[in-house]
């Protein structure tokens, strides 16, 4: 079920920032991924309401030309991370969780590497953060990339980006498809357009190994466009690292093992 917290607007490095914020304790920053539809509510509503009960205090927003946050002049990713690392200042903590999924992984470690605020380090999914892999590795993640950047908004089509972004097909719920499908059109389309072909971000593999805090990586077993052989290679780099992988799961493991998911990372930042 997607969290019925209402969220909120700030003004975020000059754009309308749309965020949810609920529950009470150390803070936890959730960092969605960057296909279709993806926004604070589709990729963590199965997840912030669990941790608010949990004891943390959750902060899940849109980033730009995603969800209900204005379109930037920027269309990189490295504008992302801009854009991620002020709205962390502007909530002004003095520590905080830091957990990504897919390019939002990417984010989030960007953030990790640089700030010493973040205590602790989610990372999920993530085929910008891992290196390419075997041959066949990256022919899995060219043909996702074709699948997801061809998307045209449609419901039809949402149904079918959404049935190959999960393994369990019971996940795939119509309140799911549309709120994915709401976020995909519009401006989040047409800025979904400009992001293609914009610089690709800089790599950051071989600086993970100077990460100093705890770090947990997830993973599903039947990802359709991370290969899971490339859950090892960032396993390998990252110090202090744990790997959970999931069998029966694709590439949105808060959604498709929501249930042991967050149990684990629970344990994970409490331990």
């Amino acid at each position: 079920m997607i969290t019925t917290e209402p969220g909120t607007f700030s003004d975020v490095d000059g754009l309308k920032t749309y965020w949810i914020h609920k529950g009470v304790g150390h803070p936890l920053i959730m960092v969605h991924g960057g296909s279709p539809g993806a926004c604070a509510r589709v990729n963590w509503g199965n997840n912030v309401d669990f941790f608010a009960e949990a004891g943390f205090s959750v902060y899940a927003y849109d980033q730009p030309g995603y969800g209900r946050t204005d379109a930037p002049g920027d269309y990189t990713l490295e504008y992302r991370v801009a854009h991620a690392k002020a709205f962390i200042d502007g909530l002004r903590l003095d520590s905080f969780d830091l957990m990504g999924n897919s390019q939002g992984s990417y984010i989030v470690a960007r953030i990790a590497l640089e700030d010493p605020r973040v205590r602790r380090l989610v990372l999920v999914s993530s085929g910008t953060l891992a290196p390419r892999g075997s041959p066949a590795a990256e022919e899995l993640a060219r043909q996702h990339a074709d699948f997801t950047g061809s998307y045209e908004p449609s419901l039809e089509n949402c149904w079918a980006l959404t049935r190959g972004t999960l393994y369990n097909q019971d996940r795939v719920t119509e309140e799911l498809v549309t709120e994915r499908y709401q976020m995909s059109i519009g401006k989040n389309y047409e800025t979904q357009q400009l992001r293609r072909g914009v610089k690709p971000p800089r790599p950051v593999y071989e600086d993970l190994k100077n990460l100093r805090i705890p770090v947990l990586l997830l993973w599903g077993a039947n990802d359709s466009g991370v290969a899971l052989e490339r859950s090892q290679l960032l396993f390998q780099q990252i110090p202090n690292a744990e790997l959970h992988v999931f069998d029966r799961c694709g590439h949105w493991v808060q959604w498709d093992q929501a249930e042991r998911f967050n149990t684990i990372v629970r344990d994970f930042l409490t331990a």
